[in-house]
This record gives C-alpha cells, structure tokens and sequence, in this order.
C-alpha cells in the first residue's frame, strides 16, 4: 500500500464521525429549542381581538398580529407569507360573521390547527336588513360586534375556553386573566351606561358599525354609508338626507372614522352649522388600548348627545 492511499484511508476514517457528529449530535439541541417554545402560537385576525388574547395569555402563548398596523381589515388579504405563518401555528383567532373572508381558504388548505371563532354564542344582526339573523345566515351579518363590551366579554371568554382546551394545564392561569379583564370590561360597561342614560339617542356614524353599541344602550344610530363595510361613496343624494336627518334631530355633531376622508362628514357639519369628532370603530391598530379607545368614543358621544 503506498503513501496516498494510507494517507487517503486515515482521511476518511477521520472524516465520517466527524459528519455523523455534524449530522445526529443537533438533535439534542433541536429538541430542546422545541421544548423552550412551548407556549401556545396565537395568531389574532385584527387588533381587539389580539389585544383580547394577549390579556387572557399573557406569558404562556406568543401572540401575533395578522393584520398589520395602520391597515384596514376589510382590505386585507393573506400573502403567501402569511398563509405559510398561520399554518405553523396553534390556533387562528378571528371575529366571525364573514369579518375575514380569507379563512375559507385556510380550510381548504387543510389548516392543521385551531379556528376560534369568537362570535359563537352572540346573536348576529342581519347587516343589510336590520333584524336578528338565524343561525344559517351567520356570516352574512354584521360583524362588528366587539363595539359592544357585553358581547366582547364573551369573546374573550371563548379566547379564554379556547385556550383552556389546547392547553389544560394553564386553565386556570387563561380563565383567571379573563375573569380580571372582563371585570375590567364591567367597568367600562358600566360607564358607557351611566354617562349616557340622560343623553338624546340620536347619532350619525360614518358606517353602518355601532348598531350593537347602539342597541346596547338604547341609542339609534343614523349612518353616511349605510354599508358594515366602511368603502362607499356618499351621493348627493345621500348627503341631501343626512343633512335633513341631522336638522330633524337637532344634531350638531358628525361623526367620522380615523382611517377615511374626512370632508364628506365636514360638507355635513358645514351645512348644519356642526363640526365633525372621530367615532372609531377600532378595525385599524392604532397607539392606544381597546378600554381607551372605547373611552375616547364615549368622550365624543358625550358631547354629541348630553
């Protein structure tokens, strides 16, 4: 034998357990990286919803936004990206009622994970005709059911069970969170009612997304776009009636939206001698917490109707 091939035979009997180490010796570590993330992966559709979650969590699941700041739900599509982000996690959390069109496609897909729709246990507004839609017709109706703190705190009490479910363990740690946040969510209640009771009832929202408020506390809401869906154009027409409805119930106040044009409600209060307040449906993230934002609404209503 000569010298290259005794020096090739040393070479490869260096070489082979050193690749064996480089191939099986990560396992170890790979399981423990496994281990440290086991929190629950939460993906929440909007931002009331991720802030409903990040409550009843708190440091047992990791939370993520799936609608980016600044940006409106109801023109938000997944991109690959984000199809191939939800599908890593635990469980999806979404509003319901139609509210995110894309998680169709999910399901096709064969989401392996949990969607926790937390309009279950609500009675849904038609959207279009203003009655209580049955069962079969739950999507079609309004979604905007988070304006009303009654019905928040049954989602974040479906969060709560939903968490509880997947992860037993920290039941008591999820369904405690949730006990103290929906007290907080009692309080808020509480003050809407108390601040509003001897208040006129009779409010312009900019779209069709406080009738759950409005009936909770026996309000009527008049609207600029009469779709839940904030994209619409104000004809002339339409204006001509606002107008006319806002001389009939002696509104001075127009209510608008963070994330729209704002000189359709002021051609409004321009011509009622009124002015214009921000009536936030909070779809949008934005500084702020939901309690606050719902805080800074009943501020606004307050000086529309007391």
């Amino acid at each position: 034998m000569n010298r290259q091939t005794k020096l090739a035979i040393i070479a490869i009997a260096i070489v082979i357990p050193l690749s064996s180490l480089a191939v099986y010796g990560t396992n170890p570590n790979t399981d423990s990286t496994s281990f440290e993330n086991s929190k629950l992966q939460v993906i929440s559709s909007f931002n009331p919803l991720h802030e409903f979650a990040q409550n009843v969590g708190q440091d047992k699941v990791d939370a993520i936004l799936l609608v980016p700041v600044g940006v409106e739900p109801h023109d938000w599509e997944p991109t690959i990206k984000d199809v191939q982000k939800m599908q890593t996690s635990d469980m999806i959390i979404i509003n319901g009622i139609g509210f995110e069109n894309w998680v169709e496609k999910l399901e096709e897909n064969n989401y392996q994970g949990t969607i926790v729709d937390t309009s279950n246990g609500i009675l849904v507004k038609d959207s279009e005709e203003d009655e209580h839609a049955d069962e079969h017709d739950h999507e079609l109706g309004d979604p905007h059911i988070w304006l009303n703190p009654v019905y928040a705190k049954i989602q974040v009490q479906n969060i709560a069970d939903a968490f509880s479910k997947h992860d037993p363990e920290n039941q008591q740690h999820y369904q405690s969170n949730a006990e103290s946040y929906i007290q907080e969510l009692d309080l808020l209640d509480s003050q809407i009612r108390n601040d509003l009771s001897n208040c006129s009832s009779d409010f312009i929202a900019f779209h069709d997304a406080f009738s759950y408020f409005a009936d909770e506390y026996n309000l009527h809401q008049h609207t600029i776009i009469s779709s839940t869906d904030s994209h619409g154009e104000a004809t002339a027409k339409t204006l001509e009636n606002v107008i006319s409805t806002a001389k009939e119930h002696d509104i001075k106040i127009i209510f608008s939206e963070e994330t729209v044009d704002t000189r359709t409600s002021e051609t409004i209060a321009h011509e009622i001698g009124g002015k214009v307040l921000v009536l936030s449906p909070l779809e949008v993230a934005s500084e702020g917490t939901y309690i606050s934002k719902m805080k800074q609404n009943l501020e606004n209503l307050q000086e529309a109707l007391c």
